[in-house]
């Protein structure tokens, strides 16, 4: 399987399993220059901006260890710019959630991390 289809397979997986527990999906593989927001939600008045990561293997570490503090600076640009271009969305407060679909192990699993981290400051 592709890096392209595995990512696809394991952020619609995240999508359903955000839709059982409530979650409301605005958007999906949102993309600008800068990068992409993975999944963008609403649950209970909250804006989250979430980051689907998908592992087969071990082989480049967990999807927990991915997500480093660039990755989570280009996260927080691009949520910035989503509330930017989308003022219609009422929200009382956002937050970066992580999913992990753990392929790795059978059944699968799927962790997930609400209010994954704080965003660096952006200059």
């Amino acid at each position: 399987m592709s890096r392209v289809r595995l990512a696809r397979r394991g952020e619609e997986q995240a999508a359903q399993y955000l839709q059982a527990q409530g979650y409301t999906i605005l958007a999906r593989n949102w993309r600008k220059r800068e990068g992409e927001l993975d999944i963008v939600a609403l649950e209970k008045g909250a804006l989250a901006f979430v980051e689907v990561k998908t592992r087969r293997s071990l082989a480049y570490g967990t999807g927990e260890e991915s997500i480093d503090r660039r990755k989570q600076a280009q996260l927080a640009r691009l949520a910035q710019r989503f509330i930017d271009e989308n003022p219609h969305i009422s929200f009382h407060e956002c937050r970066f959630d992580v999913v992990v679909v753990d392929m790795t192990v059978l059944p699968v699993q799927i962790r997930h991390y609400r209010n994954a981290f704080e965003p660096p400051v952006i200059e």
